[in-house]
């Protein structure tokens, strides 16, 4: 029984060793060590309304002349996503406004998807955008010229 016994304390602790061992961790008010365990707990606590994150929004555009795309890349650099459709420009100016926002996205790690005929999405780097449109707008106007 005695080597039973010598077992169970060498694979377990008696109550009287951890309470101890608990005594020695926060130590006495007096003495300051259970002070700075205190802060140190204090430091571990995270607010957590200082992790939200302000929700992300989305501005939609129909520019009617190229002087516009200023105002559509500085929300993009702002970190807003934009929807710009291109519908009521003309084809050349609207070559142009692409080409300065790709630059703007290129320039922010962001992204600019074509969405339609003639829309697009531009998105910062702190937009994820998952999904893809296909061309099936692409494949409906061949279907009906066959026709």
């Amino acid at each position: 029984m005695s080597i039973m016994n010598k077992l169970k304390t060498f694979f377990t602790m008696d109550e009287e060793d951890m309470y101890a061992d608990e005594e020695m961790d926060t130590g006495t008010p007096g003495n300051g060590a259970g002070q700075n365990s205190q802060r140190h707990n204090r430091e571990n606590v995270v607010n957590l309304t200082s992790i939200q994150q302000p929700a992300s929004k989305v501005v939609l555009y129909e520019p009617r002349n190229y002087n516009e795309a200023q105002e559509i890349a500085d929300n993009v650099v702002n970190k807003r996503a934009a929807v710009i459709n291109l519908q009521r420009i003309d084809q050349q100016q609207a070559k142009r406004i692409v080409d300065f926002l790709s630059g703007t996205v290129y320039a922010v790690n962001g992204d600019i998807q074509k969405l339609g005929d003639q829309t697009f999405l531009c998105t910062p780097e702190n937009v994820d955008v998952s999904g893809s449109i296909t061309d099936t707008l692409v494949e409906e106007d061949e279907f009906h010229k066959g026709w």
